[in-house]
């Protein structure tokens, strides 16, 4: 399936590529926190998409969204 000659698994790459952008116009750092994680999944699922998986899409991915949800659970149980 294909939209403007770009097939739907590019098409979800720039779904994350856009999460993860929008997120630093964020002005809360838990907002952004949230938004980036959300962004990290999307490119998590785009690397499982791809042909062959992208390895190192993933890896960076997790390690960021791990980082996220650790820093947004110690700002929530601290604050």
């Amino acid at each position: 399936m294909t939209f403007l000659e770009i097939d739907a698994v590019e098409w979800f790459g720039y779904a994350a590529m856009a999460t993860v952008l929008v997120s630093f116009l964020m002005k809360s750092i838990i907002k952004l926190r949230i938004v980036n994680a959300l962004g990290c999944l999307l490119f998590i699922a785009y690397g499982f998409l791809l042909h062959p998986i992208s390895k190192p899409i993933i890896i960076t991915n997790v390690a960021i969204a791990f980082i996220n949800m650790f820093h947004i659970l110690k700002n929530k149980t601290f604050n």
